[in-house]
């Protein structure tokens, strides 16, 4: 590869990111590297600063290993030099001081709370129930009652719904606290632009002292990112050490993220719930409740339809919803089972054509493992019953979806022995081939039935 060459497969990827990400990220991130040297073996690029050089490597490693050089590693071969303080005046223009909070506020990035998203419209059911309980208790009382709180669960379970509803109450019954509402993308995005503004510590100074309750989405974008994971623990604790609210979504807990121990230590400080998939009975509330938000409404037996059907998240009955109210308003129908038959049918398509039981999974289990269906009910111990029954444990969480608690009912059980009994399994899986010979017999007689 000759110089040349090199040179202009470094273009070819700038062409590449601009059509990759949002012009603001480009701007920030990628626009101020600027090439210092290129041979065919190696090339070498001046950034303002290290975070640039961690976004680019977490972002675009494998395309940088398409475009560029790579080394016997298999790794990009890419040399990053950070700039001097004398000449990073090239990448950005020095700007007017800015003394007062509010202008300092103006220059950090925050998430508009959606005036959707309150408490009121939001539904409660048993998987979801603590959460909003617990959210409740921190809006009445910010700073007060659980601090940090954590709030994990899957996508498009209703954590972003809380979040703002946490910061519509706070602003509307304690108008005096500043409230910041951000995502972690956004909270990275303000440290790059403070840092080539060469303002960081006003930053600083807004975070750790300018507001009252620090509300912030998805914190799983933060794992792999050392030198801004340390600022956001530093601005942690400076808040959590004047008893200021912090609020925090993800889609795992803590323990789960790829975090260092200081900061998931800081956010098990507090409160941490979960927020699971919704059992059958909200999800037809959900799905009316939409539908009536759009002037639509769903016969009782057309929500039950959808809800033992579309299981994944709210996100995807508020989909479905959209849908029909699309087609029922645009081709002036009423709501029948053919027309959602008609109007969801790539959706319903993938679905399963039936629901795994309880029973199904107790049966299938018993046949295998040559036991009885009420001594997997029991209270048996032996080691000829225990086995079975952890197994249909473990099928029963794996292959429906429903609450914990509601599966543990079944068995006579608590949702905590389900989980032991799911890992239990796990781990002997890894070793013992004839079990894992056993379980797949069964899982292939439940998708028979």
């Amino acid at each position: 590869m000759m110089l040349c060459d090199t040179l202009e497969m470094w273009t070819q990827f700038l062409e590449f990111a601009k059509t990759h990400c949002s012009k603001t990220a480009f701007g920030n991130w990628i626009a101020p590297i600027v090439v210092l040297e290129a041979t065919e073996e190696l090339i070498t690029l001046q950034i303002p600063n290290i975070f640039v050089k961690e976004y680019l490597l977490a972002n675009y490693k494998k395309e940088l290993c398409s475009f560029l050089p790579v080394n016997v590693d298999g790794e990009p071969s890419v040399q990053f030099v950070v700039a001097a303080p004398s000449e990073q005046k090239q990448f950005s223009a020095p700007k007017a001081p800015v003394t007062t909070a509010e202008e300092t506020k103006s220059q950090v990035h925050e998430i508009k709370l959606n005036p959707n998203y309150r408490f009121e419209t939001f539904i409660e059911g048993p998987t979801n129930q603590f959460v909003k309980s617990a959210a409740i208790g921190v809006a009445k009382r910010p700073g007060h009652s659980y601090n940090p709180l954590f709030i994990h669960g899957g996508v498009g379970l209703g954590k972003t719904h809380i979040l703002h509803s946490l910061g519509h109450h706070i602003r509307e019954q304690q108008p005096s606290l500043r409230v910041q509402c951000i995502t972690t993308e956004a909270f990275i995005n303000d440290l790059v632009d403070n840092l080539r503004n060469k303002s960081i510590d006003r930053m600083k100074r807004f975070y750790r002292t300018d507001i009252d309750v620090l509300l912030v989405d998805d914190i799983q974008f933060l794992q792999n990112r050392l030198n801004f994971e340390e600022e956001f623990c530093n601005m942690f604790e400076a808040l959590i050490n004047q008893n200021k609210q912090i609020v925090i979504t993800s889609d795992k807990p803590p323990a789960q993220l790829k975090l260092s121990e200081r900061i998931i230590a800081r956010m098990e400080w507090g409160l941490v719930a979960h927020i699971g998939l919704p059992e059958l009975e909200t999800r037809v509330a959900i799905l009316q409740h939409k539908a009536r938000q759009r002037g639509l409404e769903i016969p009782h037996k057309i929500a039950f339809f959808l809800a033992e059907r579309l299981t994944n998240n709210v996100r995807q009955l508020e989909g479905a919803v959209n849908r029909l109210s699309a087609h029922c308003r645009l081709m002036a129908a009423p709501l029948t089972e053919a027309l959602v038959e008609v109007a969801l049918k790539e959706l319903l398509q993938n679905m399963p054509t039936h629901r795994v039981t309880v029973d199904q999974v107790m049966k299938s289990v018993a046949s295998v493992f040559q036991v009885r269906v009420s001594d997997l009910k029991s209270s048996l111990r032996t080691k000829e019953v225990a086995i079975p029954r952890q197994v249909a444990m473990y099928l029963a969480c794996k292959l429906i979806k429903e609450p914990l608690q509601m599966l543990g009912n079944a068995f006579g059980k608590t949702h905590s022995t389900l989980l032991h009994a799911c890992k239990t399994v796990e781990k002997r899986m890894a070793s013992d081939e004839a079990l894992c010979r056993q379980i797949n017999m069964v899982e292939r007689n439940i998708a028979i039935q």
